[in-house]
């Protein structure tokens, strides 16, 4: 790795010499800053953070914002926290990670210390402080997810209500008259914005059509087995044989196990529509209809708007939602009459 006193002696000046023109902080005669700019392209030296601060450069890292709480479903959080580093790093980023329980803390601290170039913002509460923070200061920020006061902030999501209709659609014109929901766990629904967001498109779009709403939460804080097998039982009872679940892959398969010990077979007995789903279905026992969440779209287009925002300061904040999409394997049966 080059050194900032091989620059030096490349340059014939000393290295007190070569900070001042990086940083910026003492005049430096126009021949002589060539002299060393010529050094540092020749060389491929990297200043350090500071000294790129200083002189008002970037320092291609961008913050990181995930509150890593008690009740945090890891696999999902951190399926996020991938796509990110990994579409940072491909447009030239590194991350760094502020997993502070209190977010605005450390949103704060790297705001303030200028260290990042851009902040990048997961697990989106309803009302998220750090959406004041993001107004306040010169960083640009980019929202994966939003917050119900988006005024004056990027937001990047999946379009949550309109993969609600489209799974109340798919149901309603296979000729089924009544529908469970099967939801997050009753914590997520106070502190995130998404299964709110996925809620209301289920619940408007069941009115418009028509379908009786039957809604469970799936545990307190954490997925909880038995409430599924619980709301599935309730929901065979009343004679629904029709379910949208947005929730982890637990969720899923504890459902899909109540329904095989009923003897009731997915696709020709029941519909199964797995709504907003961010892992792997297709590790699932039986196949199931998907509108998939693809953490690499939302986080790969948050990425592309902090490096615009930063190439282009007055580019305007708005939301940018992305279209879900269905992909079919044959578990929505028409209903029996």
């Amino acid at each position: 790795m080059t050194t900032i006193h091989q620059v030096a002696e490349a340059a014939g000046v000393s290295i007190s010499t070569v900070s001042y023109a990086l940083s910026g902080k003492r005049p430096v005669s126009e021949k002589t800053r060539r002299r060393i700019e010529d050094a540092v392209k020749t060389l491929g030296y990297e200043p350090d953070a500071g000294a790129r601060m200083l002189a008002g450069r970037r320092t291609n890292i961008f913050g990181l914002t995930e509150p890593l709480r008690a009740d945090t479903h890891a696999p999902t959080h951190m399926a996020f926290v991938l796509a990110t580093a990994v579409a940072a790093r491909r447009r030239g980023y590194d991350i760094l990670l502020l997993t502070d329980e209190q977010a605005s803390e450390g949103m704060n601290r790297v705001a303030a210390s200028n260290l990042v170039d851009a902040i990048l913002v997961l697990d989106v509460a309803p009302d998220d402080e750090r959406a004041d923070i993001a107004r306040s200061v010169h960083s640009p920020t980019v929202f994966i997810g939003i917050p119900d006061d988006a005024h004056g902030l990027t937001c990047v999501d999946l379009d949550f209500e309109a993969a609600g209709h489209i799974a109340v659609d798919r149901l309603a014109d296979a000729g089924h008259t009544a529908v469970t929901l099967l939801g997050q766990t009753e914590v997520s629904y106070r502190r995130s914005n998404f299964p709110r967001r996925l809620l209301r498109g289920v619940q408007d779009r069941a009115e418009t059509r028509g379908l009786t709403l039957e809604w469970a939460t799936t545990g307190v804080t954490t997925t909880d087995a038995s409430a599924v097998r619980s709301a599935a039982e309730r929901a065979l009872e009343r004679g629904d044989r029709a379910f949208i679940v947005h929730a982890v892959g637990d969720v899923h398969e504890a459902l899909l196990e109540t329904l095989a010990a009923r003897g009731l077979t997915v696709g020709s007995d029941v519909s199964v529509i797995s709504a907003a789903a961010s892992f792997d279905t297709a590790a699932l026992p039986v196949p199931i209809d998907t509108i998939p969440l693809v953490p690499q779209q939302s986080c790969e287009l948050a990425v592309d708007l902090a490096v615009r925002h930063l190439d282009e300061p007055g580019m305007p904040a708005r939301i940018h939602l992305i279209p879900p999409e269905y992909h079919s394997a044959g578990s929505v049966t028409p209903a029996r009459e």
